[in-house]
């Protein structure tokens, strides 16, 4: 008989639900898939009957279950935070206690009822940091790495370094709450005007157009770095433990003004302030991997948490950090902690062995979601009287599809299982051609209705990375996790004095490089490698598009609008496509012209981007 283990993360900001049989991982996903919610954090009850689903298993048959932090403990904390600030964050504190009597301290229950009253078994709680140094150490490609896990706070903890080998991670040292680097991080991106929570990618995305003029004045005054990495914050100048926001009136003192009203226009200070904490962020970062290598003396690290989706940081570890090979957990926040409070349960409870083959890591290349079949499709689309063309086979499909690529044409691109994680990986894409130089406006402001300052990514055949991106010899980046420079000889001839005389978003008109549109204005770009193994059509369509164009590289952006998650469904895809100016729709072997569509399809587009709270 199998045994099924069933994660859950819920209530904080991303749920999430993961299933393992016998340690496979057979499914994950964040909730906010099905609901359509960004972020959503309720009781992840479609993802549950997804994974269930997939392994064609009922609750009754599921052997434990699993939740990513111990509620009780993270009660004791909120609870001695307000005490040490009364009367301060009443209001807070308010809000806060109804919520967690109501539901976070009777999670057996509400997980009863999610699961129809059905299970039988045990329900197991893994510490908040414990699930996340599991997620990024027990399906890692290494037989022993150090731990590194850094977020906002799990029940006490912000950070926590450690150790894995085999089947066991023993964590060493860890910061606790109220000093976080996440929060500071956090605390920036709420006074340049994001959300926090969701915000924070904007703002690394922000800071190479800035200088970062502010950082003495953060390490002077907001937080003190030992040569450890470790750090201590003056919480003064912070509002989060008391309050509603994040930031306090000292700290707009000390920046000398209030935080940016969110929609307002960004300037040069902001970029400035952007650029300054990632600087910051980075040190710590370094730091912290410094001693961890010292500490351990492993020759591996795998990173977890909500920082170690900070790929510019990532990118710093992986090309001057002292360790060899480095590997981070695609759903590096809260909804891999769902993964790893199962793999806790699996590895530490049943004490059942780790196997690592042939130095592949278990993710599957995070291709852990729902797929559709074609029938389903072809269903989908007649009823929405859908003007389509289907091909027998992957071959003729991207024959078809790679000489609209060459004609700047935006291509939706859905098929196999959906990613688990923030990114598109090539389950749930929007693809276009690296080369054009007009792209990356297009794809922000017609496609994705969001910040013309935003980068995007390149998908590039993973043989050919090394030919377009300073990365080491021996790494790759599967998961869109790594930040590299474009090489030298890809650069425009003279970009680099013309970038060095314009400031802010003037950089945007300067032609950097051969691949213009993934190349953000530091002249790097999030990587991601494309191997035949876990994407064989993704792989193939860039393979023909590197054949017919000499240029291994597409751009690769998530399947969404601004404010909306991925696409999950063939009907989100195709609502998607229709709201937006997206030239062609591949769902599986069909391929979808826009100007061929009924216009009756075509919805109103600010009645489409109002179904979707701008974030």
């Amino acid at each position: 008989m199998a045994t099924y283990i069933l994660g859950i993360s819920a209530f904080y900001h991303d749920s999430a639900a993961a299933l393992l049989r016998d340690g496979e991982i057979i499914a994950a996903a964040q909730e906010e898939r099905f609901t359509r919610k960004k972020h959503d954090h309720s009781f992840p009850r479609n993802a549950v009957d997804y994974c269930l689903a997939e392994a064609g298993i009922s609750p009754v048959e599921i052997d434990y279950v699993a939740f990513y932090d111990k509620p009780l403990t993270k009660f004791d904390r909120l609870v001695q935070t307000y005490a040490t600030y009364a009367p301060k964050g009443f209001q807070s504190f308010m809000q806060a206690i109804p919520i967690w009597l109501r539901t976070k301290l009777h999670l057996p229950s509400v997980m009863d009822r999610a699961l129809g009253g059905q299970y039988k078994g045990r329900y197991l709680f893994t510490e908040h940091h414990e699930s996340h140094a599991a997620s990024a150490f027990f399906p890692s490609p290494f037989e022993e790495a150090a731990i590194m896990t850094l977020d906002g706070v799990g029940e006490w903890s912000t950070t926590s370094l450690g150790h894995g080998k085999n089947n066991r991670i023993n964590l060493l040292q860890e910061i606790r709450f109220p000093h976080s680097l996440g929060l500071l991080y956090s605390a920036f991106t709420y006074y340049t005007g994001f959300r926090v929570n969701s915000g924070e990618y904007k703002v690394m995305g922000l800071a190479p157009y800035g200088k970062p003029r502010f950082r003495d004045l953060i390490v002077d005054h907001l937080i003190d770095i030992k040569e450890d990495g470790s750090f201590w914050m003056d919480m003064s100048y912070f509002n989060y433990c008391q309050g509603m926001t994040m930031t306090s009136d000292k700290f707009h003192r000390l920046f000398g003004s209030p935080p940016r009203r969110s929609e307002s226009e960004i300037s040069q200070r902001e970029m400035d302030l952007a650029a300054s904490v990632q600087v910051v962020c980075e040190e710590v970062m370094l730091k912290c991997a410094s001693h961890l290598h010292k500490s351990t003396g492993s020759k591996n690290l795998v990173m977890a948490g909500g920082v170690a989706l900070n790929c510019v940081g990532n990118g710093r570890i992986l090309r001057e950090g002292p360790f060899e090979n480095v590997w981070i957990q695609p759903a590096s926040g809260d909804a891999g902690g769902a993964l790893g409070a199962a793999q806790i349960v699996h590895h530490h409870v049943l004490s059942e062995p780790r196997v690592v083959q042939n130095e592949a890591d278990s993710m599957s290349g995070s291709y852990l979601g729902p797929a559709f079949g074609q029938e389903d499709i072809d269903e989908i689309l007649k009823r929405e009287n859908a003007v389509y063309q289907s091909f027998a086979n992957d071959e003729e499909l991207v024959d078809a599809l790679v000489p609209l690529l060459e004609k700047e044409n935006v291509v939706g691109w859905f098929q196999g299982r959906m990613e688990f994680g923030p990114r598109a990986l090539g389950g749930r894409s929007i693809l276009g051609d690296a080369r054009s130089e007009k792209l990356q406006k297009v794809m922000n402001l017609k496609i994705k209705f969001r910040e013309s300052f935003r980068p995007f990514a390149p998908s590039i055949l993973a043989g050919k990375a090394h030919d377009y991106f300073e990365i080491p010899e021996n790494a790759d980046s599967p998961y869109m996790l790594i930040v590299a420079p474009v090489l030298e000889s890809h650069r425009e001839p003279g970009a680099t004095n013309t970038m060095a005389g314009l400031e802010g978003l003037n950089k945007l008109n300067v032609k950097r490089s051969v691949v213009p549109a993934i190349t953000h204005v530091d002249f790097s770009a999030r990587v991601q490698t494309i191997h035949e193994e876990t994407n064989p059509r993704y792989h193939r369509l860039l393979t023909k598009f590197y054949d017919k164009t000499a240029s291994p590289v597409l751009v690769n952006t998530s399947f969404n609008i601004r404010g909306e998650p991925i696409v999950c469904t063939p009907e989100d895809a195709y609502r998607c496509f229709m709201g937006t100016d997206m030239d062609v729709l591949v769902l599986e072997n069909t391929i979808l012209l826009k100007s061929d569509q009924p216009k009756e399809n075509i919805p109103d587009r600010k009645d489409y981007q109002s179904q979707f709270a701008l974030d």
